[in-house]
């Protein structure tokens, strides 16, 4: 029997690409789909029938009930807003405990490492990173320290592990001179998000995936953030703190270079970042703000304000590269259905100095830009790539040859349905 692949779906810039509404509209051509990095800082929005749902922790995949749904090591886990979560799909009436795996080895956010998100982003002044504050980096930075509660912890002794590491999480409150919190009806609600986990198949999820995979089923890899968020490959140190790119597949799911077949980056037809850090596109005029209220370019899990630019090549090009991407999907390309001129940045410039290589630190370098006729059409209407004005045919085409990778997917509205593949 031929084995299955690990097909990955990758936000490759920074993150908000929609790549929830994809993953939902792939979900029936797999078997599995799986989240392999991130914890409750990604927001994955998916709207369809009239419904929206805004998903954290939980795989886009949930909806199709006949598919397994797994959360892999390689995320971070908060058992009060799982619970949270899970809860409103149960309410909604979606069945998750015969579907919805958790690995035993994803780690535990606790309430402290939240207290401490907050205690580490004011000690930095005026060079904050812009942290969501769901203790996402306090809690990886325990597991590369060898320190964090995994899951398969609340199983066994879980209250003498878990007094112990708040403990510790309290003196270096102290020592940070952060002692204004009180968690006490945090902590509860987290105590019952734990044992409501209890409840769920808590597994070794490698395993599961591999023999899965030789039983020839397919597995959909489903990534956080993007690229440029990305620990190591990111913009350094405005990033998150785990593997958003597709080698975070294998380490996030315990699977194989050899397993990962397609690689699908997803990206907006225009730019958005959250947070703080260089962004070299970003518009600070009317434009930029006409893009964020008409593409509601405001954080799902935040509702912070998005800054807005046009398409970055510089960043695809890099993202793609480091991804080994095989094929592009363009989001919300309805967005810019008024704007008379289209922008896309070839290069960067700095000091008179021009490269089209991703820069080591991208602080002060400047947006060099070509300038392209939009199309002024209602993209939203359309349901196949014969109705498409000539003039965003040509802008597709323009970024393909940019690129070097077929853009094959374009999505030109929020609902599932909104979503053309092409021929």
């Amino acid at each position: 029997m031929k084995k299955g692949k690990v097909d990955a779906l990758l936000g490759i810039v920074f993150g908000d690409e929609g790549k929830g509404k994809v993953v939902d509209v792939f979900t029936p051509k797999y078997d599995i789909v799986a989240r392999f990095a991130g914890g409750p800082n990604a927001g994955h929005t998916i709207i369809f029938e009239g419904k929206k749902f805004v998903l954290r922790s939980i795989p886009s995949g949930i909806f199709a009930e006949d598919k397994v749904n797994i959360i892999g090591n390689g995320c971070v886990i908060a058992p009060d807003l799982f619970m949270q979560e899970a809860r409103e799909l149960e309410s909604a009436g979606y069945d998750l405990r015969s579907r919805l795996h958790i690995s035993r080895r994803a780690h535990l956010i606790l309430p402290t490492h939240r207290v401490l998100d907050r205690a580490y982003e004011a000690a930095k002044g005026k060079n904050k990173v812009g942290t969501t504050g769901k203790g996402i980096g306090p809690t990886y930075s325990e597991k590369a320290s060898r320190t964090g509660l995994r899951v398969g912890d609340i199983l066994e002794n879980f209250d003498q592990k878990y007094q112990a590491l708040k403990a510790r999480h309290e003196e270096t409150l102290r020592h940070l001179g952060y002692t204004d919190y009180d968690i006490t009806d945090e902590e509860r609600l987290w105590m019952e998000g734990v044992e409501y986990m209890r409840s769920f198949p808590l597994t070794d999820t490698e395993v599961e995936i591999n023999r899965a995979l030789a039983e020839g089923k397919s597995v959909l890899a489903e990534g956080a953030q993007g690229t440029m968020l990305d620990i190591d490959h990111g913009t350094y140190p405005f990033v998150s703190s785990s593997s958003t790119v597709c080698g975070g597949v294998c380490t996030g799911l315990g699977v194989p270079p050899s397993a990962i077949g397609e690689v699908f980056g997803i990206f907006k037809a225009y730019s958005t970042r959250v947070g703080a850090g260089p962004f070299p596109v970003e518009l600070f005029d009317e434009t930029g703000d006409r893009i964020r209220e008409i593409g509601h370019e405001y954080g799902a899990v935040t509702g912070r304000n998005r800054r807005c630019g046009w398409v970055d090549l510089v960043a695809l090009r890099y993202a793609i590269m480091v991804n080994g991407v095989t094929q592009l999907i363009m989001m919300k390309s309805d967005v810019l259905d008024t704007f008379p001129t289209i922008k896309a940045c070839v290069a960067y410039e700095k000091d008179g100095v021009q490269t089209t290589d991703m820069p080591y630190d991208t602080e002060g370098w400047q947006a060099v830009y070509e300038e392209l006729p939009g199309w002024q059409t209602d993209l939203t209407r359309m349901t196949s790539e014969a109705d498409f004005p000539q003039a965003f045919k040509d802008y597709v085409d323009y970024l393909e040859r940019q690129l070097g990778v077929p853009i094959t997917i374009l999505s030109v509205g929020p609902d599932r349905a909104q979503t053309i593949i092409r021929g």
